[in-house]
């Protein structure tokens, strides 16, 4: 039987220091409560999951009796490091626990729904490494059948050449790719405003 894992990755919201490029855009105030609708959005998607268990992991500290309810999610605090070596670590952890399909997503992407997560999970029963492409040229959901740690090594993150450099480094690991669909994260009101969204009262 195969055990799926969706690890999580948020930021304790921190007023000014939350979504700081959409804060440029409509101000600190409003930017965090994007970002909680933002991740109400992720959590609802995620719980639509029916095989999978979750992972949530926190930038700072892990908080207890939050929106994310214990029962439906593990909490637990992101590795030191840059992106990369965060990302790692989870994916390690969990092929330890006895995983098979791991995904990590993040939070700030209204194009990932439920539907989208389990076109990820079952692309991982055909190939090694399945991937979100990013309009920004980076990406909004990597998942992964084992460990392949040359894909958190040495990328230039935040940068339009993320999923390139995935891409070369997981064929040079010999590794098949599923690409899903593009979608946008939201870094900017632009982005925001592309899907429809309207902003939160107040």
């Amino acid at each position: 039987m195969s055990k799926s894992a969706l690890l999580l990755f948020i930021k304790n919201p921190i007023p000014g220091k939350t979504k700081t490029r959409l804060a440029g855009d409509v101000g600190n105030e409003m930017a965090l409560k994007m970002y909680h609708q933002l991740t109400d959005w992720t959590r609802e998607q995620a719980l639509g999951l029916d095989d999978a268990d979750r992972y949530l992991y926190y930038s700072n500290e892990v908080t207890i009796g939050d929106a994310w309810s214990e029962q439906d999610f593990h909490k637990r605090l992101q590795h030191p490091g840059d992106l990369g070596e965060r990302m790692l670590e989870g994916f390690r952890v969990a092929f330890e626990e006895g995983y098979d399909k791991v995904i990590i997503i993040g939070s700030d992407c209204p194009g990932i729904d439920t539907a989208y997560l389990n076109e990820a999970f079952a692309a991982l029963s055909t190939h090694d490494v399945v991937v979100g492409p990013a309009l920004d040229g980076g990406y909004t959901l990597l998942g992964m059948k084992s460990l392949t740690p040359s894909l958190f090594k040495n990328i230039a993150w935040s940068t339009p050449e993320v999923l390139t450099s995935t891409l070369a480094r997981a064929a040079a690991a010999g590794k098949s790719v599923k690409q899903l669909a593009p979608l946008s994260d939201v870094d900017y009101l632009a982005d925001w405003l592309s899907y429809g969204w309207a902003l939160p009262e107040g």
